[in-house]
C-alpha cells in the first residue's frame, strides 16, 4: 500500500510518519484486504491540528475521515478511530461487494463547472454567487447499492455515478428527512 503523508505549512517528522503507517495500516488490514493507497494531510489552524485521511480501496470505494485536536498525534489517533469505525461499520457490505465484483470500478472522466451569475442592477450583491474554479473529477461505474455505500463512506451529501445496469448517469443524495434519494433520469430515444 502506498502512503502519502503531508503537512500543509507544517513539517511532518519521521516519527509521525512511522506512527501513521503503523496505526493506519493495522486498522486497514483488519477490515480491507487490498487497499491501494492512503493520503493523510496534517494542517494547523491557530492552536488546533487537523488530520484528514482518505483511503482508496481496490473495490473502487473511498473511505474518508477527519479529526481535530490540540496535539498532532491526538488528531491522527482520533482520525484513525473514525476510519476504524467507518470500515468496521461497512465490513460486511464491503466483503459482499468485493466478492461479487471481480474487476475494479471503472472510472469515466468528467468536468464540473461552477459559474457565477452576473449580477444585474435589479439584484442586490448578496444574491450573486461566489466564483469557484473548474475542476476535473472521475465518475465511477457502480450499482445503486455501491453508490449509496460510497456516498456514506465519503460522508458526502451527493454522489454522481454511472449506473452499471442502465448505463446512464445517476445521482444519489442525502435527503433532509435522513433518507437517501436516487435520481435515475429516463433516457430519451
Amino acid at each position: 500500500m502506498r502512503y502519502q503523508i503531508t503537512g500543509k505549512q507544517i513539517d511532518i517528522g519521521e516519527a509521525l510518519q512511522t506512527h501513521v503507517k503503523t496505526e493506519l495500516g493495522a486498522v486497514i488490514d483488519k477490515y480491507a484486504q487490498r487497499p491501494t493507497d492512503a493520503n493523510i494531510v496534517f494542517s494547523k489552524s491557530a492552536h488546533e491540528f487537523t488530520c484528514e485521511s482518505t483511503v482508496h480501496l481496490s473495490t473502487g470505494l473511498t473511505a474518508q475521515a477527519k479529526a481535530k485536536a490540540t496535539e498532532i498525534y491526538a488528531a491522527f489517533d482520533a482520525c484513525g478511530e473514525k476510519m476504524d469505525k467507518q470500515l468496521r461499520r461497512y465490513k460486511r457490505r464491503l466483503k459482499n461487494h468485493h466478492q461479487e465484483r471481480s474487476q475494479p470500478v471503472e472510472l469515466s472522466g468528467g468536468s464540473s463547472y461552477i459559474l457565477a451569475a452576473e449580477a444585474t442592477e435589479d439584484e442586490p450583491d448578496s444574491l450573486a454567487p461566489v466564483i469557484v474554479a473548474e475542476m476535473e473529477t472521475k465518475i465511477p461505474s457502480l450499482s445503486v447499492g455501491e453508490a449509496v455505500m460510497q456516498m456514506e463512506l465519503a460522508s458526502a451529501p451527493v454522489l454522481v455515478f454511472k449506473n452499471e445496469k442502465g448505463g446512464g448517469v445517476n445521482v444519489v443524495y442525502r435527503r433532509e428527512d435522513g433518507n437517501v434519494g436516487w435520481i435515475d433520469p429516463a433516457i430519451s430515444t
